[in-house]
């Protein structure tokens, strides 16, 4: 099992484009050019292990499309899992997006009160998951 834990950005600015010292405002307006973060998930499903079970991460700020982006996704890698979550609600609802099924996690405020994380949801939805991929591989 790939538990791919999202990346901090899409982009990012190389240590050869870094000014090295304070950027001046006295320069006028800025404009920043940044570069693709470089995409692991498709050389993980295709080339490094083809049959793990691989989970993915898909945030998004706006919950009109996280559940899209989580099946394009799904779509483009082929991989297995999508944990589709928006920013405002990330720590207490994600959705676990397969192929053909989505099943909802939802803390509900006893257990956010108990202390109970949604991580411990979300392992031990995919740990299910997991033995039923093995399970079917055999």
């Amino acid at each position: 099992m790939f538990y791919l834990a999202a990346a901090v950005s899409d982009f990012y600015v190389p240590v050869s484009e870094m000014p090295e010292h304070k950027i001046q405002s006295s320069g006028g307006p800025l404009q920043i050019t940044m570069k693709m973060v470089p995409k692991m998930l498709s050389p993980l499903v295709k080339d490094w292990a083809p049959r793990a079970f691989i989970i993915s991460f898909k945030l998004e700020t706006d919950p009109s499309i996280v559940i899209d982006r989580a099946h394009t996704a799904l779509e483009v890698y082929r991989h297995q899992v999508v944990v589709a979550n928006v920013l405002d609600s990330r720590r207490s609802f994600v959705v676990i997006v397969r192929k053909d099924s989505e099943t909802k996690l939802l803390l509900s405020e006893e257990e956010v009160e108990r202390g109970i994380d949604i991580e411990q949801k979300i392992v031990d939805n995919l740990q299910s998951q997991h033995t039923d991929f093995i399970s079917n591989k055999n």
